[in-house]
């Protein structure tokens, strides 16, 4: 598949189908890799990017630290990962698309209609992640790897990266630049003599701000209260992806559609139709 360097780090994209850009910021939490369209959970079971291809250009990509795409050690936020979806349409030579987030991938999503609302023709929000067990969980999973990181050193980290193919959500032991140790040995050996305090500052930073609510992580809600961009809101259905992040969504986004059905029925019949309407009546 394709890369290109945005920030100077590798991004790895997929480009698929005929017609409006449409933006994929992935699912699948720290490991939000393009293929995690076709994979997981809901997204597998209902086809929707295959089915949205026939109308629109899917743009996928494997998020930074992902998949085959670069990554580097610092307090990243959800601007950072907007940026590199923007930087992605900049290298296509595409002014302005439609996005659409999956997961984790609704608060990118939703970050990047804030921060490029002039270049966001429409935002679908599938199955975001959020609610108060979701942020206890990350702040868990960060904690038990900064624990194993200061017992153990960073080199172990290594070893226990390369030594597997979990994830961070699977092991937090091998934390949240896994994929990135495991194929780039440069970056492995730079990792591995960081200073452990630093690296535990970073650590702490991150999660702290990028995890700081128990509603839906990523834009302020004056923000979300402020955006003119259309939006669809699909809810999802367990501890990770609460109906309340979903209700938040929509009553933060001025205007927005609520699609409010259970997961259950959200199928390979009823939601790609759901999802190519909105689109549509958004001039896609």
């Amino acid at each position: 598949m394709p890369t290109t360097t945005i920030d100077g780090l590798t991004t790895r994209y997929e480009v698929t189908g005929d017609g409006p850009p449409l933006l994929l910021f992935s699912p699948g939490g720290f490991n939000a890799t393009l293929e995690n369209w076709a994979t997981h959970g809901v997204y597998r079971i209902t086809g929707i990017v295959e089915r949205l291809a026939e109308r629109f250009t899917c743009i996928a990509y494997d998020r930074r630290e992902a998949g085959r795409s670069g990554g580097r050690v610092e307090r990243i936020g959800w601007a950072h990962y907007a940026a590199q979806g923007a930087g992605l349409l900049d290298h296509l030579g595409i002014g302005r698309a439609f996005v659409m987030g999956g997961c984790v991938g609704a608060s990118v999503a939703t970050t990047f209609a804030v921060q490029y609302p002039e270049r966001t023709c429409g935002m679908v929000l599938y199955s975001p992640a959020g609610g108060a067990r979701y942020r206890m969980t990350q702040h868990r999973r960060f904690a038990d790897h900064a624990a194993f990181a200061a017992a153990n050193g960073l080199a172990a980290v290594v070893a226990r990266a390369r030594g597997s193919d979990a994830g961070f959500g699977a092991d937090a032991a091998v934390g949240p630049w896994a994929p990135v140790l495991r194929r780039d040995p440069d970056f492995a050996a730079a990792y591995s003599g960081l200073d452990p305090e630093r690296y535990r500052t970073v650590l702490d930073g991150l999660v702290r701000t990028m995890f700081d609510r128990d509603t839906v992580p990523g834009p302020e809600p004056e923000d979300l209260l402020a955006s003119d961009v259309p939006a669809l809101v699909v809810p999802g259905q367990d501890s990770s992806h609460a109906r309340s992040a979903a209700w938040f969504l929509h009553e933060c986004l001025h205007g927005s559609q609520l699609w409010n059905v259970p997961v259950a029925e959200q199928t390979q019949e009823t939601a790609p139709e759901r999802v190519l309407r909105f689109l549509v009546e958004h001039g896609g």
